[in-house]
């Protein structure tokens, strides 16, 4: 995420947090933790949460190209002991040009 470029006004970041300790949990977060249970094959119940979107953003250098943009949230989790972070993309994937971005190395997730 960070070929972003929100420099010529085009795309917006948005978070929400969620402190689930010791409150109710919303629908969320419950699917976040039934996410977490499936994937990881364990017991969860999540302590906080963060909810990141970037939403129709262009890829740097937006001065180049501001119609294929990409929305896509970065989920943090944790119970207070374990932690994760779920990456969501559109349907249909990136949609940056990237053969036009300036790094060549292109990496859709973390490593």
């Amino acid at each position: 995420w960070d070929n972003a470029d929100f420099s010529r006004g085009a795309g917006t970041t948005f978070y929400q947090e969620f402190p689930t300790l010791n409150t109710a949990k919303p629908p969320f977060v419950r699917d976040v933790e039934a996410k977490v249970r499936r994937y990881m094959r364990s017991s969860y119940s999540a302590a906080w949460t963060l909810k990141i979107t970037w939403e129709k953003a262009p890829a740097y250098a937006a001065r180049t190209d501001t119609r294929r943009t990409i929305t896509y949230q970065a989920v943090l989790t944790t119970d207070g002991f374990r932690s994760y972070v779920l990456m969501l993309y559109q349907e249909g994937g990136m949609r940056w040009d990237y053969s036009r971005l300036t790094a060549t190395n292109v990496l859709i997730g973390y490593t």
